[in-house]
């Protein structure tokens, strides 16, 4: 990796981009793919606007919770969501910023498509932590969830 502040999981996935694109924007579809199980989210907001609020909460099997506030930075249509964790809605400044993300969606042909999320940290100590939280394990899983619920719509 030559980037220092970036994680990256690139993949071609066996299901539709338009399909994808509903699994990252329709709240009830977020919540059934998002966390690698046994983790699970709840309460999740998708205001699909620069500036929208993008939010839930990350449940874990001992009861651990996490709540994920932040907003929508870029939208565009069908193939890319920007997300940062640096502003609440309003653009409200939040304490100690730990990423943003980015996802792309292009079509791979045969109803494929090839999937990018993107993790960009605010330092290389940042990047690390998220590594060292399981972050390949962690949305490589969530990512096979993705497939399999956007396969089955």
């Amino acid at each position: 990796m030559t980037d220092t502040i970036e994680l990256v999981l690139d993949r071609e996935l066996n299901a539709p981009r338009a399909a994808l694109w509903r699994c990252w924007t329709e709240p009830a579809l977020l919540e059934k793919w998002f966390c690698p199980k046994p983790w699970f989210i709840t309460n999740p907001v998708i205001d699909l606007r620069p500036g929208g609020e993008f939010s839930c909460v990350m449940n874990g099997p001992d009861g651990e919770q996490f709540p994920n506030l932040g907003v929508f930075l870029e939208i565009v249509e069908g193939s890319k969501l920007v997300t940062t964790d640096a502003f609440a809605p309003g653009w409200r400044p939040q304490g100690r910023p730990f990423m943003a993300s980015e996802v792309t969606f292009e079509d791979a042909g045969e109803g494929r498509t090839h999937y990018v999320a993107r993790a960009m940290h605010w330092t290389e100590e940042a990047r690390k932590e998220h590594e060292e939280m399981g972050f390949h394990e962690g949305w490589g899983a969530a990512a096979d969830q993705l497939e399999e619920l956007a396969k089955s719509l």
